[in-house]
């Protein structure tokens, strides 16, 4: 792998991620989906690659199941919704409850090939650079040079995966800023509502703790799917996502 593509692969998953610090920097909860047939509500925003020219995955806000949720589409796409937020504090939650309907049979995040997920939530934290591994480090630097935001260097993704048994951790196949944990898989819980109640301190150090002694602070909270490295599309929907301090 050459310095190239490393530096390509980390601007394409860092700045999948970023909290803009101008919308919101100090909220400490999130924004709920209120209104069925518009768009998330600000601060939720976009965020999709640097100069994106593939397709962007649809978000929505729809009823469903008498709930407000967002259905996230991907087709061949690629896309997050972001919500800014900072909180520092010695334990905070987030829950939500999602579903899939139409999964991605073929995904593999073990390999770049099939680095898609039908839906995932993340955290991104603010650690400090300097615990930064020196190489990724180093790339982050250069990074940073061609996006107009702060990069997260730290990124916890929760997956509802296809193949990958529950509980499986493991990196992003493009940058280990990312690392993933598998809470839902296989075909069993397609189309049912799944609840879910995380403690993103605990996470965070079982992940990233061996670089961080610190739990640094949370910067935003992401929704995303895509099916672009696998050219295929799924369905799903995510509801009640509540963040607490």
């Amino acid at each position: 792998m050459t310095c190239r593509l490393s530096i390509r692969s980390l601007l394409l998953v860092a700045c999948a991620f970023v909290a803009t610090q101008g919308r919101a920097a100090d909220a400490t909860s999130l924004t709920p989906f209120k209104e069925s047939g518009s768009d998330a509500p600000a601060p939720w925003h976009f965020v999709g690659l640097p100069g994106q020219t593939k397709p962007r995955t649809r978000f929505a806000v729809v009823e469903l199941d008498g709930r407000k949720a967002l259905r996230v589409e991907a087709e061949e796409s690629y896309g997050n919704l972001v919500h800014p937020v900072r909180l520092t504090g010695p334990s905070a939650t987030l829950a939500w409850q999602w579903r899939v309907d139409v999964p991605i049979a073929v995904a593999n995040l073990r390999t770049r090939q099939g680095d898609d997920t039908a839906v995932k939530v993340c955290v991104s934290f603010d650690m400090p650079p300097d615990l930064v591994p020196f190489v990724e480090r180093q790339l982050l630097k250069i990074v940073q040079l061609k996006s107009d935001e702060p990069l997260p260097t730290a990124t916890v993704c929760y997956v509802w995966d296809t193949n990958l048994p529950i509980g499986t951790e493991l990196d992003n196949a493009f940058s280990r800023r990312v690392r993933y944990i598998v809470l839902e898989s296989g075909p069993a819980g397609l189309r049912q509502w799944k609840s879910e109640k995380r403690s993103l301190i605990a996470d965070f150090t079982k992940l990233f703790g061996a670089e961080s002694p610190k739990v640094p602070p949370i910067i935003g909270i992401g929704i995303g799917a895509d099916a672009d490295n696998t050219h295929t599309r799924s369905l799903s929907y995510v509801a009640n996502i509540v963040l607490e301090p």
